[in-house]
């Protein structure tokens, strides 16, 4: 099937692209969330199999459109801690996934978040130094909740609004972690798909033409997303990213409660 057709009927295509646009404004605007809301909203439409790997590779592109102009940013005592502790416990988390259900695994931990995202917005405090060890256990724990439920990054941004960290540092400092936490899911899934003729094989034919036809969606919208972000003062912008925070851990709640039924029904 040719890169040019889309993938889907016009209809069902435009929905998706919305979905994207979305998303993108949101990415740009926060620095995090393009993949959590994007395969909520594209699963309603299509498989999670279809996309999920044209969400990584969109989630590369959207870290290198923004990583520009935010690398003055970057709070890079945070970040080389962050990648550490992802490196570090990301592999324990894929491990656990081999002795525990994951489902449950994915509802008790966006429980969690949710219950932090919904604490701190009602004016919990709890100031975190930004000591070596904290940075260290914030990224341990980002890598241990992304191998076992793929929401890293939820967990990284509700650890860093305790922090007191400035908005723009708090944001280009996710842009440049998810740049290397994708590249890392990118290149892992590319070494499983070696020598697979799987149809949802990373890199694949239909997993380049899915990006080709929702990138322009998605980068329209970071733009968006970053004008929106200008002049948006430290409080506004710690209200707005609690209240994302809140969406994306309840979206997982409910996804994961949703295949609890499912599979009690089957």
């Amino acid at each position: 099937m040719s890169w040019l057709s889309a993938p889907l009927s016009p209809l069902l295509m435009a929905a998706s692209l919305a979905i994207v646009f979305g998303a993108g404004i949101v990415r740009g605007f926060a620095g995090f969330g393009f993949s959590a809301l994007s395969v909520a909203g594209l699963a309603l439409i299509v498989s999670p199999a279809q996309v999920v790997p044209a969400i990584f590779v969109l989630e590369v592109l959207a870290s290198i459109s923004l990583l520009r102009s935010a690398a003055r940013d970057i709070d890079w005592h945070w970040l080389s801690w962050l990648i550490a502790g992802n490196v570090l416990c990301l592999p324990l988390g894929i491990l656990l996934l081999a002795w525990l259900p994951e489902t449950p695994l994915r509802l008790l931990i966006g429980a969690l978040l949710l219950l932090a995202a919904v604490l701190l917005r009602s004016g919990f405090s709890l100031a975190l130094a930004p000591s070596r060890p904290v940075r260290l256990g914030v990224g341990m724990a980002s890598g241990f909740v992304n191998g076992v439920a793929a929401i890293g990054g939820i967990a990284v941004a509700v650890m860093l609004s305790t922090s007191q960290i400035a908005p723009a540092v708090m944001r280009a400092t996710l842009i440049a972690l998810f740049l290397f936490t994708d590249l890392y899911a990118l290149a892992c899934s590319a070494l499983v798909s070696l020598g697979t003729e799987a149809p949802t094989a990373l890199l694949g034919a239909d997993t380049l033409r899915w990006a080709l036809w929702l990138a322009p969606a998605m980068l329209v919208g970071i733009w968006v997303g970053q004008r929106s972000f200008v002049g948006v003062s430290p409080a506004q912008f710690r209200r707005h990213v609690l209240n994302l925070l809140m969406l994306i851990a309840g979206i997982s709640v409910l996804r994961a409660l949703v295949e609890l039924v499912g599979q009690s029904g089957s």
